[in-house]
């Protein structure tokens, strides 16, 4: 679990945040939080299998495929995608300081694969929202 003081201290140093699941349909969640993280001043970079672009950025298809590693993985998928998700990080030759559940959002076996690697995890909790308490907008 992570207290405010270290969720604040965590946000305050990351830099880059892979969002999976990302899309820039108007109206749905994964959308106002990634405009709102690009707007916060984060290099954000959209991962999504299929889309080219989202948020007028470049997608990528995985997270092997990043341009560089992120930060923070911000996870847009259903619970039962979590524990493929946190496989694919751990094969990774870089590790995230973070994995974030977005709302609703829970998987005890993704948070049990990535906190023995080290790597922080918040589950069933929005980054924009939490963004916005402890530190206000960046904007």
């Amino acid at each position: 679990m992570l207290f405010d003081d270290s969720l604040r201290q965590l946000l305050q140093q990351i830099r880059t945040i892979a969002i999976v699941g990302a899309k820039d349909k108007p109206g749905q969640p994964v959308d106002g939080v990634g405009r709102y993280l690009i707007d916060a001043g984060y290099t954000v970079y959209p991962v999504h299998p299929v889309r080219r672009t989202v948020w007028g950025l470049p997608a990528y298809a995985g997270l092997a495929s990043l341009p560089e590693p992120a930060d923070c993985i911000d996870l847009f998928r259903a619970p039962e995608h979590c524990p493929a998700h946190a496989r694919e990080i751990l094969a990774l030759p870089w590790k995230p300081r973070i994995f974030w559940m977005q709302s609703g959002i829970r998987s005890p076996e993704a948070g049990k694969l990535l906190a023995e690697a080290g790597i922080q995890v918040v589950e069933d909790a929005c980054l924009m929202v939490e963004h916005r308490r402890l530190l206000g907008a960046r904007a």
